[in-house]
């Protein structure tokens, strides 16, 4: 049941971490690295929103990432298995879409529109040690503040 203030929630084929309280959602095709981008962050302090897949829901204005119940913390590693690690939701503030060629300089990020919201857009090299080091300056750059 949507609270007030709140959109009917949308299912988004999506990784979602939350990087100081800001989601970032990470995007690509199967085996592109998204979930081994969101393992980095997660080691370098960032909290799980969902792996492989999302809810987005409208909160007051702002676009929202959650876990969906029926995976909630799950998270597969490729030749692992799954494991669980605590999860929670967050406000999209940056959109990243795994390619091996994506732009070297990014001056100014595009936005994508989803469920109405612009959201900044960024394709993105999640290859390399210094990846998720990476990301966190591209939200410090590009990304939407937080709400309120």
């Amino acid at each position: 049941m949507n609270k007030p203030g709140q959109r009917p929630m949308v299912l988004h084929q999506a990784g979602c971490i939350a990087v100081g309280g800001r989601g970032v959602l990470i995007e690509g095709p199967p085996g592109s690295g998204k979930t081994s981008l969101a393992l980095m962050l997660i080691d370098r302090g960032a909290g799980l929103v969902g792996d492989d897949g999302i809810e987005l829901t409208m909160r007051q204005g702002h676009l929202w990432a959650s876990p969906p119940p029926h995976t909630a913390g799950q998270v597969e590693i490729r030749n692992v298995g799954i494991i669980n690690l605590p999860s929670a939701a967050a406000p999209v503030s940056l959109r990243l879409i795994l390619a091996d060629d994506a732009l070297r300089y990014v001056e100014t990020a595009p936005s994508t529109a989803i469920s109405g919201v612009r959201i900044p857009t960024l394709t993105f090299d999640g290859r390399g040690a210094a990846a998720a080091i990476r990301v966190e300056y591209a939200l410090a750059v590009h990304g939407l503040p937080l709400p309120g």
